[in-house]
């Protein structure tokens, strides 16, 4: 699968080789906040021009800039402006000390540079997708709407991503509700941010955000969700979604599942989906065409891929 996994003598049973490689894609995961956590904390970019750190650090402060405007929205007096110029950095940087969320920025990141990765390399369509455009034209209204709404968020992702964006609405609520308590510890007891932030409560629906179409798109599907089981039919971030549900794995780790580096728990997540061995071969000949399926895994049962993903401390990448 990898260098670790191929090295493996064949007499090596395979259940052992995925579990080792998967505790190896577990220290990984644990070694992504703290070195992402320097990297983003590190201001000299001409060391640090890695695109993903800089898609990071763009997402954090584009959700200060939300936030300022919303505090600004509600200020009766002094220049916007002058508030955003002197307390957007602040922010940003608090935003960025937030681990979680700087995890789940870099899932999207992540994302976002797998869907432009499969536009370019296999045609993929990054809003599109050959099932979105069925589950539009259902005969069922409730599934077409959301379906209609979903392609339309993907679009805004796919835009947003480009221009190194993120809505505050589109974070998943723990999160949403983590960068309003960063905004707020700045000035505790500011009644006027107080009165913003209480008015973006208010304003927060998880489900209507574009994860959270998702989401409800594929646990709509029931058992036909097996279908966006295929990158090729479903698009990537519908497959992204569905994989996260089929295997009861957060979204983000899901996400980073298809790095290079955790093929392990891409193959075990594929199997412990339901996917028969032609099936996941095909989806790692289209998301890591250079990576084989290690000798003898076409005998591992789906219960037993479950059991070893379950068996994996599912480190995030906080």
């Amino acid at each position: 699968m990898n260098e670790a996994v191929t090295a493996l003598s064949p007499e090596a049973p395979v259940e052992a080789a995925l579990r080792d490689e998967l505790t190896h894609g577990d220290i990984v995961l644990g070694t992504i906040g703290p070195v992402l956590g320097h990297l983003l904390a590190n201001h000299d970019h001409s060391l640090f021009s890695d695109q993903i750190v800089s898609q990071v650090r763009g997402m954090a402060n584009d959700l200060a800039r939300q936030l300022l405007a919303a505090q600004d929205a509600g200020a009766e007096s002094g220049d916007p402006r002058i508030m955003t110029s002197d307390q957007g950095a602040q922010l940003a940087q608090a935003l960025l000390a937030e681990s979680r969320l700087v995890a789940h920025c870099h899932a999207l990141a992540l994302e976002g540079q797998l869907t432009a990765r499969l536009e370019a390399r296999n045609a993929i369509d990054p809003v599109l997708s050959p099932l979105l455009q069925a589950l539009i034209a259902s005969d069922e209204a409730p599934t077409a709407s959301v379906a209609m709404a979903a392609l339309a968020a993907q679009a805004r992702f796919v835009q947003r991503q480009r221009r190194m964006e993120l809505p505050l609405f589109e974070l998943p609520a723990d999160l949403f509700h983590q960068a309003l308590a960063a905004w707020l510890g700045l000035a505790e007891g500011d009644e006027a941010r107080s009165a913003a932030a209480e008015l973006l409560r208010d304003g927060y629906d998880e489900s209507a955000g574009r994860l959270g179409l998702l989401a409800r798109l594929v646990h709509g599907m029931g058992a036909g969700a097996l279908a966006a089981l295929s990158v090729g039919h479903a698009g990537t971030a519908i497959f992204l979604s569905a994989l996260a549900e089929a295997t009861h794995q957060d979204r983000d780790l899901a996400v980073i599942a298809t790095n290079d580096r955790q093929v392990a728990r891409f193959a075990l997540s594929l199997r412990a989906a339901g996917l028969k061995i032609a099936a996941i071969a095909e989806q790692f000949a289209t998301i890591h065409p250079d990576v084989t399926l290690p000798e003898g895994f076409d005998a591992l049962r789906i219960d037993r891929a479950a059991a070893l993903l379950a068996s994996s401390a599912r480190i995030t990448v906080a």
